[in-house]
């Protein structure tokens, strides 16, 4: 099947974008401010790791967002230069999502109290064995019923639940779990392998979106493909991309060889995506995931395929939708075009201003508010229990960066129109211009 999209990060100063180069980024230029104003540059040899949470030590699955973003070349200027860049012209006197902010990283991060930052592992520890439970409650009852009136029922709230796992093993990765490596590693590990995640091939991946969030050509999850890569894609691929059902079943797609124009594997140690020094860890997730499909094999020949395909099988491709689902409305689909960026007008905050919170009804407390996604993009190692709060406090200071999610009613159906809207005619962006937005292939609608 043709390749196509989607993907997923992980506290201290932002680490180094990689050592290979990026297009886009100068990472000459690209520093990082602490709050005291001490500067970290990004070219550092490499990440250190230790479970010794204490002594203060650097380690890479506490990596996230810095305490402050350097300002690019004069961004710091109150005015744009008169016309740069710009793909539509704005109404006077409308609000212009792609204009300067009017306020720092470090403003927002000051506006959020100090308690949202702790990270209880009991408390984390609490959600893993409350959804575990739940999944395995539900298997049970499944395979004891065995009605087909139970399992249509069995494999959208179990699905659910996959997707619930996911979220906590992505704070693991993140680092938002706990403040111990190794307890964030044996848990993510077990989490994200349950459901077939290789773990630290998938942490750094969304490590670089983070990183990278709203940038065309450096973003690593649903970002936009430029014109002339997007028509020299085949006709299937587009219809791939682009026409439901299809894009919501790309993860998995994604995972064995990214999107259109990127190249390399979540599995493979020596793809691009890895620097050496992560080769180990990509090779002890790629173990863990070949574990657990082996034992899904060994299964089937207990149980039976079709018994497997119950249990597991159509619940695994629900949760792939949910990911495909949540990670493209997060980055897409708002009713007003939003911005992408590159080159110097793009930063860590811009960026991260361009993302959307949904509200989803019931499943808010399910998947654990993965919904509230602005101040998550921002600071991704804030836990989940503290994203609504945190979230709150920072709204004064966002102001119009802030867009205030539709209230969803018990499930959030009202999403689905959202989401087809924007596959219509959110297609590609220009190849030139540092400030771009979405266009629409007629040819694809027609």
């Amino acid at each position: 099947m043709a390749s196509w999209v989607v993907s997923e990060c992980g506290l201290k100063p932002l680490p180094h974008i990689f050592p290979r180069p990026r297009t886009g980024v100068n990472p000459t230029k690209a520093r990082f401010f602490q709050s005291k104003k001490s500067v970290i540059d990004l070219k550092f040899p490499s990440i250190t790791f230790s479970g010794n949470c204490s002594g203060g030590r650097n380690w890479g699955l506490k990596v996230s967002a810095p305490l402050r973003v350097a300002p690019l070349d004069g961004e710091d200027s109150e005015e744009r230069i008169n016309g740069v860049n710009r793909v539509e012209d704005k109404e006077e006197g409308k609000f212009d999502p792609s204009s300067l902010p009017p306020f720092k990283l470090a403003d927002i991060r000051a506006a959020i109290p100090k308690h949202c930052w702790v990270k209880d592992p009991w408390r984390s520890m609490s959600y893993v064995v409350r959804d575990v439970a739940v999944v395995f409650g539900l298997a049970a009852a499944a395979a004891y019923l065995n009605n087909w009136i139970v399992w249509p029922l069995y494999w959208a709230a179990q699905g659910t639940m996959f997707w619930a796992l996911f979220v906590l093993g992505h704070d693991c990765g993140h680092g938002s779990f706990s403040n111990n490596h190794k307890l964030n590693s044996v848990v993510g590990h077990l989490l994200h392998s349950s459901i077939l995640v290789p773990y630290h091939g998938w942490r750094i991946s969304h490590r670089t979106h983070h990183q990278n969030h709203g940038h065309v050509e450096n973003d690593e999850s649903w970002h936009p493909l430029p014109e002339k890569l997007y028509k020299s894609l085949d006709n299937a691929t587009r219809f791939l991309r682009f026409k439901i059902p299809f894009p919501m079943l790309a993860y998995p797609f994604y995972l064995w060889s990214r999107s259109p124009g990127k190249t390399g594997s979540h599995f493979d140690p020596n793809s691009d995506l890895f620097v050496p020094s992560e080769r180990k860890d990509v090779i002890t997730s790629t173990v863990c995931w070949t574990a657990m499909a082996a034992l899904l094999v060994g299964l089937s020949f207990v149980m039976g395929p079709i018994q497997v395909l119950k249990l597991y099988g159509v619940p695994y491709w629900v949760f792939v939708m949910w990911l495909d689902f949540v990670t493209y409305l997060h980055h897409h689909g708002h009713e007003e075009k939003l911005p992408w960026y590159r080159g110097k007008e793009w930063s860590y905050l811009r960026g991260g201003l361009t993302t959307l919170d949904r509200d989803y009804g019931w499943i808010n407390n399910i998947h654990h508010d993965i919904g509230t996604h602005v101040v998550h993009h921002l600071f991704p190692q804030i836990p989940h229990y503290h994203l609504i709060e945190a979230t709150e406090a920072a709204r004064p200071v966002l102001g119009q960066y802030y867009r205030e999610p539709e209230k969803s009613g018990p499930l959030p159906f009202h999403l689905i129109g959202d989401l087809v809207r924007s596959l219509k005619k959110d297609h590609y962006v220009s190849d030139t211009g540092d400030v771009v937005y979405y266009q629409t292939d007629p040819e694809l609608n027609g």
